[in-house]
């Protein structure tokens, strides 16, 4: 069948999934069994390359422009990154994508009937980065996690056969908590790429400027901003957590990492004080461990 044979990726896609070691939750760890291991790096693959268009974060060489055939005279051009990298991913559902990450995806797909759907989602996600660089409201911000985090959730679902209503339902207040809380550490960072994904009318509230963001250390306003908004990722996170213990087995410890993951780089953010600016805030494994056991207590409880 074609497109079902294993593809090595090369030094830029090797590059890309290095990156998963930097991730506030393990990508795929050792305790889950190997299919399921490769279905997630080959997912993750996917995600962090179109992050990383959307960014325009991609490994020097212009190799993946090549893989996309954008001509080397665009290659800075983000939209249009995004534009033939969403024309290459179709083809993993319909012929054989040009893009080594997408051709290591393609099996995946197949094995797992997996849809367009998620994966369009987070392309849409990414090139609504280049047009929207401020929210005006939290339910802006929200809306656009439905799209930029979600479908990595639902393709979880879906690549473990677990997915209900309900549990998709769970999995999304996981999600877009993990995604807030990314946005949470990354303040300085993404202001530096013109990107505000704090809502404007809770800068608002609390009385915090765009140049208040841009200072080396944040002020008391600014902390009270992220304190607000670390809560309400808590509380995402606390909805979410009976989708732990409503699956089993391996699965069930994945989840958990995911969720305890979000909870520990909460930590750190209040560990700092609730002052992101100077750096990102980063998890303690300890933290991760003790969040991981206490969601998988609850999980024992409620399942």
């Amino acid at each position: 069948m074609t497109g079902t044979r294993q593809v090595r990726p090369d030094a830029s896609s090797r590059t890309t999934l290095d990156k998963a070691a930097d991730e506030n939750f393990p990508v795929a760890p050792f305790f889950l069994p190997r299919a399921w291991r490769d279905d997630l790096m080959a997912v993750y693959g996917f995600a962090r390359l179109v992050d990383d268009i959307g960014d325009g974060d991609l490994a020097p060489g212009g190799a993946d422009a090549r893989h996309l055939g954008v001509a080397p005279e665009r290659a800075e051009d983000r939209l249009a990154m995004l534009d033939a990298f969403e024309a290459d991913l179709l083809r993993v559902f319909d012929d054989t994508p040009r893009h080594p990450l997408l051709r290591a995806l393609q099996p995946t797909v197949r094995r797992r009937a997996l849809t367009p759907e998620p994966f369009l989602g987070l392309v849409a996600a990414n090139r609504q980065d280049q047009l929207v660089r401020r929210y005006e409201t939290y339910d802006d911000l929200v809306a656009y996690c439905e799209l930029s985090a979600n479908p990595v959730g639902r393709l979880v679902l879906a690549l473990t056969g677990t997915a209900t209503p309900e549990r998709v339902r769970r999995s999304d207040a996981i999600c877009t908590a993990l995604q807030i809380v990314e946005h949470l550490q990354d303040v300085a960072e993404d202001l530096g790429r013109d990107r505000i994904y704090l809502p404007a009318e809770d800068m608002k509230r609390f009385h915090v400027t765009e140049d208040d963001l841009a200072r080396p250390t944040a002020s008391a306003s600014v902390r009270a901003l992220i304190a607000f908004e670390a809560g309400r990722a808590r509380a995402l996170l606390n909805d979410g957590t009976p989708l732990v213990g409503s699956v089993h087995g391996r699965l069930r410890l994945l989840l958990a990492g995911f969720t305890a993951g979000g909870h520990a780089a909460l930590d750190a953010i209040a560990a700092a004080g609730f002052d992101v600016l100077p750096k990102p805030p980063k998890p303690t494994k300890p933290s991760l461990m003790r969040h991981a056991g206490a969601v998988l207590l609850r999980a024992r409880r409620e399942g």
